[in-house]
């Protein structure tokens, strides 16, 4: 029983020592454990994020969006795009989407492209009369517009410098009724009764100002 006695006695000496030796690594570690609490309790938490539904892939001007060209990312609140559309399945694309863009109103046809025409002008659909003449245009691009009489041949200018906000696919604005394309153009106040008139009455063409 004695020699039990001292090999339990020794044993827990040397256990004592390692725990001795031990004793400044284990406070240092438990001190760096309450800070590293401290400093997560002091952290100010995560932003709140949000979906917004960017362009899965490279999208052309004209497209009717589906859910399958759309994906959703997840972004801080503080830097989603002005006007970010929720559910644009179904609108038709003013402008070209690169993969990753967010959609947003200006980049649909509707009351969202106000906001990308210039100042003093307003957005209005112009028939071309040569379908054909629309597939050479791209969004941005500026034009000035002039009617043909189809009996006397002669042209006249209907509008300078007419910037092209979008350009419906040709299968949603073809009713039938009347030949060509239509376009939407942000025009001058002034020249928007007129245009409107050649359209119906001329042959509308245009000259090409591309930038």
């Amino acid at each position: 029983m004695d020699t039990s006695r001292r090999r339990a006695a020794t044993a827990l000496t040397e256990l004592r020592r390692r725990v001795l030796r031990r004793r400044r690594p284990l406070a240092a570690l438990l001190a760096a454990g309450a800070v590293a609490a401290g400093l997560h309790a002091l952290a100010p938490p995560d932003p709140p994020s949000v979906g917004v539904l960017v362009a899965g892939h490279d999208l052309p001007a004209g497209h009717v969006l589906a859910s399958g060209d759309l994906t959703e990312v997840t972004v801080p609140a503080g830097v989603v795009p002005a006007g970010a559309v929720g559910r644009p399945e179904g609108r038709t694309l003013a402008a070209p989407l690169r993969a990753g863009e967010p959609v947003t109103d200006v980049r649909l046809v509707g009351a969202g492209l106000a906001d990308a025409q210039p100042a003093g002008t307003v957005a209005a659909p112009v028939r071309l009369s040569d379908p054909g003449q629309a597939t050479l245009l791209t969004v941005g691009d500026r034009i000035d517009l002039l009617a043909t009489d189809p009996r006397g041949g002669n042209a006249r200018p209907l509008a300078a410098d007419a910037l092209v906000l979008a350009l419906p696919e040709a299968g949603t604005t073809s009713d039938g009724a009347l030949p060509g394309r239509l376009v939407v153009l942000a025009l001058p106040v002034a020249d928007v009764e007129e245009v409107t008139s050649a359209s119906v009455a001329s042959y509308v063409t245009y000259t090409w100002r591309r930038r």
